[in-house]
């Protein structure tokens, strides 16, 4: 089971919060008074090395303290705060764990997703709160698919609400007109060869590859109203929208938009010749 990462960073803000201003509320202004009783019964609480200062030292080692959980509150809420803002509503970093949007991002990339191109939403709960945009053909968006309402999934948006989505011999419809696409290159992969092409979707264009080797799998969908139909760039590699179906409008997470980083494992070095934004 996959930790809820929002979740848990929510609890954490709100919690270290709370305490701190409990604290603050509470606890903090009877702490504040009774060191403004002793240092008013020891005036010379200041000079070093006086009766006062040494009885007033003594007297403030009985005072209460503010408590081990406070100060951490305390230490660590600001930093969680701006974590908790910065990743939930203005971008979030991602990394690439398969090859389903081959060549365009490849395993082991390190991705920036905008949060708020498509309209800024509550974490967690996912609702949108300010509309500032929609998907457009031809995007790379993160979102959660139907089958697993918890794990990321990356891919490129297909079909917008309305649209009909057809694949017939390997070739790609919207609305009955094909998507454009220029061989590049046919390329040995194993036992089977890879067509490598640029494909042009919102008048923007992007890597693709098939593998000619792998049978068709021909389809006619229509997108349901505030659903969008998703493919991966891999064309036969790719679990999408054609395994789980459309992604519903408020399960989107955002815009993928820049490679600022390439890291294969652990113990290899990272590499910055990939970063870029991404078509």
């Amino acid at each position: 089971m996959s930790l809820d990462f929002p979740l848990i960073l929510v609890i954490l803000v709100f919690g270290t919060g709370l305490i701190w201003l409990a604290d603050r509320l509470l606890l903090a202004p009877g702490r504040q008074r009774s060191h403004e009783t002793l240092r008013a019964q020891y005036p010379g609480w200041q000079d070093e090395g006086s009766a006062d200062a040494r009885r007033f030292a003594e007297a403030a080692q009985r005072l209460p303290r503010e408590a081990t959980i406070v100060e951490y509150s305390r230490s660590f809420f600001p930093v969680l705060a701006v974590v908790f803002v910065l990743r939930s509503f203005i971008v979030e970093p991602f990394q690439i764990p398969s090859s389903s949007m081959v060549p365009t991002l490849e395993v082991g990339d390190y991705i920036l997703v905008n949060k708020f191109t498509y309209g800024v939403r509550l974490p967690v709960l996912r609702t949108k709160v300010l509309d500032l945009g929609e998907p457009k053909r031809g995007d790379v968006m993160v979102f959660f698919p139907p089958h697993m309402n918890d794990t990321y999934y990356i891919k490129r948006v297909i079909g917008l609400p309305g649209d009909i989505v057809s694949y017939r011999s390997k070739r790609l419809y919207v609305n009955g007109e094909p998507v454009p696409f220029e061989q590049l290159a046919v390329l040995p992969e194993g036992r089977s060869r890879v067509q490598l092409g640029l494909a042009e979707l919102g008048g923007r264009r992007h890597l693709q590859q098939i593998n000619l080797a792998r049978p068709a799998r021909d389809f006619t969908v229509t997108v349901k109203p505030d659903h969008y139909f998703m493919m991966g760039d891999n064309r036969d590699n790719s679990s999408d929208s054609r395994v789980w179906g459309q992604v519903r409008e408020r399960d989107i997470v955002g815009k993928a938009f820049a490679i600022w980083m390439h890291w294969d494992s652990l113990f290899s070095v990272p590499s910055f010749d990939r970063v870029g934004a991404i078509e």
